[in-house]
């Protein structure tokens, strides 16, 4: 009996010897640079949401996987492949993308710069819609599937109302704003757009939709107005009518495309590889290692007080006010970092959490030079961390300002009497109960509401003011919680430039003295967790538990939160005050 035990324990301890040099072996595997042929075409897949951040992933790391890879990866991997003299082109293949029009944009242009160097980008499509279009518009040929759909039929804004679910649930959004056009409370409060929630949405789609007909127009050779008709008159576009539009340049599968490729190599023959396999390729390798370390500091997410957690609402991470302050702190000290870019993709979130993260920013500006790139999103709270007096840089698509105020909570009261919850209040004090749920704001109560939101608008304008060199009465007259596309706002005086990390990156290099020409070590903060540090967080619990205070943002009730069952709805709004756009815009 003892023989056969112990030969059964040396069996298993010897298999998990050999799973552990497997796992050892296929991680050095899939660390070696790949060798890249000469006459190579990068096949590069773009769908989903680009993410400047991806949330922390135990699984993926457990298995070895690099994960998905991010937005700024991205464009430097696009940057890499202009400069490598074995990648002749590209193909582009583009599918289910959800990004917004600020990254649709930059990602645009590093597509174009690739072009400019020589490369040949050829737009593989079986169907696409907007964002899909204007990406493939960048090639050097669009293929369309001979059964694909071009679904280009104009653009639409989509916003959501939600006073009759929540009616339905016996829940009432008693919200208070400062802002005419402070719209978030509109759709817990009302069923449709107010004039000013109108006028403000359209004003944006118009922009958006005039900035994606110029851009597509000028790909195609033709005028604005012109493509404007051909989508709105004839669209959508089966693939015969897309050809015949001018829309796509030829009805072809991608087995097809690359036999047409083949042919034109004149004895080389081209070689595929996927852009997820050419990004282990070190920079160096093709002369684009930098010397002078720049951080590049990610201030992704809804904004909350704490640390960063998993959103599970919107997917992604919040940003936590403290593990900003930390990140912060950490850059400003690093005497090898020359320079700090921070790169805000947020609507906001917590008032207090975003003055605590601008409190952070004014710190590290006073050690580094400083400069700030929008994504698709810095508006509200993303806004107000950026008024620092340092320079903006934006895209055309980005949906930045909304400079505004929101207090309010939820009234459970009907919710608790359907489910046969009872509460009874002790208070001492008369507005010691104002944040209860049983119940809406008395009049003295909301006087005092209004009261707190109005000192908090006004040092928001006074900081806008002194950061844009404006008077508070002129940011009070762009602020009002108006949300901007980034050309708006650069006519309006709240962003300077309109560019992406590239032209932060110009502006940058001109305030830390660095040459124009000289190439940069971009360091990601907050850095990637280690498996260690997943694995040890999650034995203490701090990955994805929310919190059950309402002062802090958490989402919406799932298997990580820890919060009472007649709470959940609270989950879904940051309270007492917040600064943040509204929810669910959607141009497409």
């Amino acid at each position: 009996m003892k023989k056969w035990f112990w030969g059964l324990m040396t069996g298993m301890a010897l298999m998990s010897l050999l799973l552990v040099l497997a796992s050892i072996v296929g991680w050095y595997l899939q660390q070696r640079p790949p060798q890249v042929s000469p006459n190579t075409f990068l096949v590069l897949e773009i769908s989903g949401e680009l993410p400047e951040q991806n949330p922390p992933d135990l699984a993926g790391q457990l298995l070895g996987g690099d994960g998905p890879m991010t937005f700024v990866p991205l464009l430097q991997n696009i940057e890499k492949a202009g400069a490598d003299s074995r990648i002749a082109g590209l193909l582009l293949k583009p599918s289910g993308v959800r990004a917004g029009w600020a990254k649709l944009e930059q990602l645009r242009s590093a597509l174009e710069q690739f072009r400019r160097r020589g490369k040949k980008i050829i737009a593989v499509l079986s169907q696409g819609g907007t964002r899909e279009y204007f990406l493939a518009s960048a090639a050097d040929q669009v293929a369309l599937s001979p059964v694909g759909v071009l679904d280009l039929k104009g653009m639409r804004a989509e916003v959501m109302f939600f006073k009759d679910s929540l009616g339905k649930l016996g829940i009432q959004a008693d919200l208070e704003h400062i802002g005419r056009y402070k719209n978030l409370s509109d759709q817990f409060t009302e069923n449709q757009m107010s004039d000013a929630f109108r006028e403000a949405t359209t004003s944006m789609l118009d922009s958006i939709y005039g900035h994606f007909l110029e851009t597509v127009a000028a790909a195609r050779h033709t005028s604005a107005e012109e493509i404007q008709g051909r989508f709105e008159q004839n669209g959508p576009f089966e693939a015969e009518r897309a050809l015949e539009a001018g829309l796509v340049d030829v009805l072809s599968y991608e087995d097809q495309v690359w036999e047409q490729l083949e042919k034109e190599a004149q004895g080389m023959k081209p070689k595929k590889m996927a852009m997820r396999e050419y990004r282990r390729v070190p920079r160096s390798e093709v002369g684009l290692r930098g010397d002078e370390r720049i951080a590049l500091v990610y201030a992704v997410g809804n904004i909350t007080q704490g640390e960063d957690e998993f959103d599970p609402v919107f997917g992604g991470k919040t940003m936590g006010s403290e593990t900003m302050a930390s990140v912060l702190k950490t850059v400003a000290d690093d005497e090898s970092i020359k320079g700090v870019v921070v790169r805000i993709d947020s609507g906001g979130g917590d008032a207090f959490a975003s003055d605590e993260i601008w409190r952070s920013m004014m710190l590290l500006r006073q050690k580094k030079p400083l400069v700030i790139s929008m994504s698709d999103l810095a508006a509200s709270g993303g806004y107000y961390m950026a008024a620092t007096g340092d320079p903006i840089v934006a895209e055309r698509g980005t949906l930045t300002g909304s400079i505004g105020i929101v207090y309010g909570k939820l009234n459970l009261k009907g919710f608790y009497d359907k489910v046969g919850v009872r509460k009874e209040v002790i208070r001492r004090g008369p507005f010691a109960a104002m944040d209860s749920d049983y119940g809406p704001y008395n009049p003295e109560e909301r006087q005092r509401v209004r009261a707190l939101m109005n000192d908090f608008y006004q040092k928001f304008l006074a900081k806008v003011a002194e950061a844009r060199k404006m008077s508070p009465e002129a940011v009070d007259r762009i602020a009002q919680g108006r949300v901007w596309t980034g050309e708006q706002a650069r006519e309006n005086g709240l962003v300077d430039e309109i560019g992406g990390l590239d032209t932060a990156l110009e502006i940058l290099k001109k305030k830390a003295g660095i040459p124009p020409d000289a190439r940069v070590n971009l360091v990601e903060y907050p850095r990637r967790k280690s498996l260690f540090e997943l694995l040890l967080s999650r034995a203490r619990g701090d990955e994805g538990n929310g919190s059950t205070a309402l002062s802090v943002w958490v989402g919406a009730v799932s298997p990580w939160t820890r919060v009472s069952p007649w709470k959940w709805m609270e989950q879904y709004f940051p309270s007492p005050v917040w600064a943040r756009m509204p929810y669910t815009f959607d141009f497409r």
